[in-house]
């Protein structure tokens, strides 16, 4: 798919844009599946190769678990002979720096190992929001063969950690409130694990609330768990899934002031809307000097994928999806102009 791409991420926000099938997905669980080995393991005093060795299977692991392929080898582009695939993850801090190779063969190899360890697991929330399944969830993902991605289960950890508490709670107030007004509610969680929409009117079942507000009650819940808040990272794939106009444009706003709180976010999305108001959000002065990058996936005819970047959406060239939007608009236009015209000329 990539025959080789270099991606420079922004500290604040990455929008990742491209038709269905150009790897917007891939990008987001190669990324996050490097951050999360990081996050869990270090070299803790082994010697170099024994040091490798653990982390080259850590990493083989995690990619196994969140790509789900029949043999890792099966992520390699396809060609003639053996093949391997490089990836190389560069941090502001050098000690975090590593890159590895996975081979045809299914071989993992990592160069060197980081001497020190991303400070906080990232978030991975995938298109289905998780509330509903997350009692028991991880449980059942570790003692049965199930046909989910890892980053369910890991996601899954995070909504039943205990809430933050201490000095972080007067932050998680604020970024908790305007979730809250467009919910029309606050998030429970019971005994046994179950969570709630708590209104004026009662608790509701979290299974029987609207999907895009689950989706809200999810990134409400991670912050209020202290897992989105301050430094970290957070990775979501098509934030505007199932939603109405109505929550995307709260989808928009929370991803924003997320990222003004210290989260780096990357979004892999292909909705006009929701990148038109993340672009209105960005005019705004709080967030007018994000540094923000956005990357176009282009298809070749050639299978291949090409990246291009920039920090603006007019930087990244033309993307098939949100023309046929921009077209579609310009046809209804066009119509309800003609519509009007032919009533006008009808009456006279």
């Amino acid at each position: 798919m990539f025959s080789e791409a270099r991606l420079r991420f922004g500290k604040q926000l990455n929008v990742i844009v491209g038709e269905n099938g150009t790897g917007k997905s891939h990008i987001l669980k190669a990324a996050y599946s490097g951050i999360a080995v990081s996050a869990a393991r270090l070299k803790d005093g082994r010697s170099e190769t024994q040091a490798k060795s653990r982390f080259s299977t850590a990493i083989g692991e995690k990619f196994e678990g969140v790509f789900r392929p029949d043999t890792l080898g099966r992520l390699v582009r396809r060609g003639r002979g053996r093949n391997k695939c490089e990836i190389n993850y560069g941090f502001d801090r050098s000690a975090l720096d590593f890159g590895l190779t996975i081979s045809t063969l299914s071989k993992v190899t990592v160069g060197d190992v980081p001497s020190a360890r991303v400070g906080k697991s990232p978030v991975f929330l995938p298109t289905r929001e998780l509330l509903t399944i997350a009692p028991g969830f991880v449980s059942l993902y570790e003692t049965t063969h199930l046909p989910f991605e890892e980053t369910w289960r890991d996601t899954c950890i995070l909504l039943q950690a205990p809430l933050a508490r201490g000095p972080r709670e007067s932050k998680i107030k604020l970024l908790l409130e305007p979730l809250e007004e467009a919910m029309g509610g606050k998030v429970d969680v019971d005994k046994a694990g179950r969570f709630y929409l708590s209104l004026d009117s009662g608790s509701m079942e979290i299974h029987l609330v609207a999907e895009g507000l689950r989706k809200l009650a999810t990134v409400a819940r991670l912050i209020a768990t202290g897992s989105l808040l301050d430094k970290g990272y957070l990775f979501w794939d098509e934030p505007e899934s199932n939603l109405n106009p109505r929550i995307v444009k709260a989808v928009a706003s929370t991803i924003m002031q997320l990222a003004a709180n210290g989260i780096q976010i990357f979004i892999a999305s292909h909705s006009l809307f929701l990148l038109r108001e993340l672009h209105i959000l960005q005019q705004q002065k709080e967030y007018s000097g994000f540094d923000t990058r956005c990357f176009g996936l282009h298809l070749q005819s050639n299978y291949s994928v090409e990246v291009s970047q920039g920090k603006t959406m007019d930087e990244i060239g033309d993307i098939a999806a949100l023309d046929e939007d921009l077209e579609q608009s310009d046809r209804y236009i066009a119509t309800e102009m003609g519509l009007i015209t032919e009533l006008g000329e009808g009456r006279n």
